[in-house]
């Protein structure tokens, strides 16, 4: 029997979701897939060969971007935080990146440095979400010198909503409109919508649209499941069950005595805990899967283990797999019980658990 803890990548997943989001906007809009953050959790270079139809891939960081460039992916690739000093600005021009610029001392260097290859910058426009980026006032004041200078070949202008998950929120449409008059001079291509906005915001879909969440087969909206938007999960998360106890009533099972058995009780323990990133924070009655059935969480969840009552699963037995999340039990399920989201559960997975395409 194994004990390792897997998330198996479903590719054909991966390549769906990435279908919903070109329908949602159709030709003529270029659909940058948000690879970020190790692929949120499902690995860097899987989800990167997956989702090998999208038009440009997006990373945070030049780290990130090498890493695909090592294994001879040539993409165009974004990186969504810009750069940091000469030696990173001199490396987007030779692996041929492109690079949001959204400060004064970024554009400085920029401005300062002849390029051997000119790049592509994406100018980050601040609309409202008050954390990177140039005033409207500023980007505009800034396209003729941005244009102008030899060390830059094309200009793309975007910015980043602040609450598109909720969809009725005002500040979409004043953000929009912010974005909108920074434009109207110019007939640059624009990049605005995440997955929510994309899902949600027709308009506001443009020349560039930058799915993430979406990807994974996740819901960007609290009050939405993913099978609403016709998406499906890209990863399942599964742990073996090690052990089957059974308790008497009254007898308490975990750290902190927890939850205490109300009658006797047929117990699993399965090898999973925080320590690969499953949230500690879940509540008894959490649900998993077994053998297709939901059993519940019981007791705390620590660093290797976690328990659930199998009295209502007589035919579960040792060696069986588990399913945290996956088909039939949705990440967004889990991460609600979790008050978390699921971009959270996603990313905080450990190197314990085992990638594997499948």
């Amino acid at each position: 029997m194994s004990r390792l803890v897997t998330a198996t990548i479903h590719m054909e997943a991966l390549q769906h979701n990435l279908q919903q989001a070109r329908a949602r906007v159709g030709g003529g809009v270029q659909v940058v897939a948000v690879i970020k953050a190790n692929g949120y959790g499902h690995g860097l270079i899987t989800v990167a060969h997956a989702l090998h139809q999208a038009d440009l891939y997006a990373v945070g960081c030049l780290d990130e971007a090498l890493q695909l460039r090592q294994v001879h992916i040539e993409k165009p690739i974004l990186l969504l935080e810009g750069f940091e000093g000469e030696e990173e600005l001199r490396a987007i021009s030779q692996l041929n990146l492109q690079t949001v610029v959204h400060s004064e001392q970024q554009w400085g260097l920029l401005q300062s440095l002849s390029l051997k290859q000119p790049i592509t910058i994406w100018l980050k426009v601040d609309s409202g979400m008050g954390r990177l980026g140039f005033t409207p006032q500023q980007a505009e004041a800034l396209l003729p010198e941005l244009q102008a200078h030899p060390s830059i070949s094309r200009v793309v202008l975007t910015s980043h909503f602040a609450n598109a998950d909720q969809p009725d929120h005002a500040m979409n449409r004043q953000q929009q409109e912010c974005f909108e008059r920074c434009c109207v001079t110019t007939d640059l291509p624009r990049s605005l919508c995440n997955s929510a906005a994309l899902l949600s915001n027709p308009t506001a879909h443009v020349e560039f649209v930058r799915p993430g969440i979406m990807l994974y087969g996740s819901s960007p909206f609290a009050d939405q499941s993913a099978a609403s938007p016709q998406l499906k999960p890209a990863m399942t998360l599964q742990a073996p069950l090690i052990a089957i106890k059974s308790i008497k009533a009254g007898e308490s099972v975990g750290y902190g005595s927890t939850w205490v058995a109300e009658q006797p009780t047929r117990l699993g323990v399965i090898a999973i805990g925080y320590g690969h990133g499953y949230p500690r924070q879940l509540p008894n009655g959490t649900p998993l899967l077994i053998r297709g059935a939901r059993v519940p969480l019981v007791g705390r969840v620590s660093m290797d283990m976690i328990t659930v009552d199998l009295t209502a699963l007589a035919e579960a037995e040792v060696g069986d797999l588990v399913t945290l999340w996956g088909e039939g039990l949705p990440v967004d399920e889990i991460a609600q019980q979790a008050g978390s989201i699921s971009y959270e559960l996603l990313c905080q997975l450990t190197s314990r658990v085992e990638r594997v395409a499948g």
